[in-house]
């Protein structure tokens, strides 16, 4: 039998009506978050990254139109539409993780094992399981090609058709759940359980799962050391202001580690961290301010891959002492956002697009704007974590 996950913590629950969540408030500020620290992702990652097959950093682009219409000096995005051959984000964490957990099986401790050795070792004995949106799934069965394992994949039946092509065509079985993200997640852990060759390899945590879900954060630090170079190469100190898509959290909880990492110089400046979630699917904000952990449930909304009713467990405390701001956005903004990237030549899907987005929402809220520490010679990150073809609007 699968585990209840909802078993562990408060079951508050905050409904939604007609799309629109039922508390008043649909966002938050932490006016002493850039005073948070917490420990920063391993070194080794990047150079991890660096050393696989298909590695390249993605692309940081400038839009001085963005700049114009915010009110600000700088916004580049942070364009996640192709990471190791795949249309979003996911692999960075997905590889690594997989990497650690087959490195562990082995039972040796201390050896750096090669791509070509663990396959050899593991290839046809082992089949990964994971519950998804989309993206996690995908990069799920694409690093089990890579490694020569099985792969299941569980999704919300909800979800769309492309995304579920797209696993399939990485040669996963895809079982259809006629359920939200967040009940489907234990179905993929039960036949995980189920089975002596299987592993379950998720992107959120819960009691007694954190192992895996700490490592797939980790991998996720490459994407910040390769901004911090990027930004570097550009002539620009670092960042004022950075916005994440917020689902589970996973992301966000890297974005954290790696600003408020306490390995950064004293006199390093803090930029101000936003996050951002679908009006539908505010877990994070509805927990923000309520003061605890709380679930909501979803409603429907493009934003598939943040359309999440729990935050992870080892993100919320990350997340809770050092996010500036955190907001829900409409889908009618989403939209608007993914076509105006398109505009401009970004390559974003709904789940990229939040950020934008969701910047445009903060801006407007003057309490917000000011908290932040936005001002006209502000510098901003927009974190685009999929493409069109990872998600596509039609």
């Amino acid at each position: 039998m699968a585990r209840n996950r909802f078993g562990w913590w408060s079951r508050a629950v905050v409904s939604a009506n007609n799309g629109f969540m039922t508390s008043s408030k649909q966002w938050y500020a932490n006016p002493a978050a850039r005073s948070f620290r917490t420990p920063p992702a391993p070194q080794e990652v990047l150079a991890f990254h660096q050393a696989a097959l298909g590695y390249s950093p993605t692309r940081l682009k400038e839009s001085r139109e963005l700049a114009t219409d915010l009110g600000v000096r700088q916004v580049f995005v942070k364009e996640e539409s192709v990471r190791f051959g795949l249309p979003a984000f996911k692999m960075v964490g997905v590889l690594w993780s997989v990497y650690r957990i087959l490195s562990a099986r082995t039972g040796e401790a201390g050896e750096n094992w090669s791509f070509d050795e663990l396959a050899d070792r593991f290839g046809g004995k082992l089949t990964l399981y994971c519950a998804t949106d989309g993206n996690h799934g995908r990069a799920v069965a694409h690093t089990a090609s890579l490694f020569g394992l099985s792969a299941r994949v569980f999704v919300p039946s909800s979800i769309s058709q492309a995304a579920k092509d797209g696993i399939r065509g990485e040669g996963a079985e895809l079982t259809e759940v006629q359920a939200p993200y967040d009940d489907v997640v234990p179905h993929a852990d039960a036949a995980a359980e189920a089975d002596p060759a299987g592993q379950l390899v998720q992107d959120t945590a819960w009691e007694g799962y954190d192992q895996i879900p700490t490592w797939i954060v980790e991998g996720y630090s490459t994407i910040f050391r390769e901004l911090d170079s990027q930004l570097e190469d550009a002539g620009v100190a670092g960042p004022d202001v950075v916005v994440t898509p917020c689902g589970v959290g996973s992301l966000l909880q890297a974005t954290v580690a790696h600003y408020r990492g306490n390995d950064r110089p004293t006199d390093t400046p803090q930029p101000s961290l936003l996050s951002v979630e679908p009006l539908e699917a505010g877990c994070l904000v509805e927990s923000l301010n309520a003061g605890g952990r709380v679930s909501v449930e979803t409603g429907s909304t493009h934003m598939a891959g943040l359309n999440c009713g729990t935050v992870s467990t080892i993100a919320w405390p990350v997340l809770r002492g050092g996010v500036d701001a955190a907001v829900l956005v409409p889908e009618n903004a989403d939209i608007s956002a993914v076509h105006r990237l398109e505009e401009l030549g970004f390559d974003s899907g709904p789940c990229g697009a939040a950020s934008l987005a969701g910047l445009h929402v903060a801006f407007d809220n003057p309490e917000l704007r000011e908290s932040m520490g936005v001002s006209g010679d502000s510098v901003v990150v927009l974190l685009s974590t999929e493409s069109r073809e990872a998600n596509p609007l039609d």
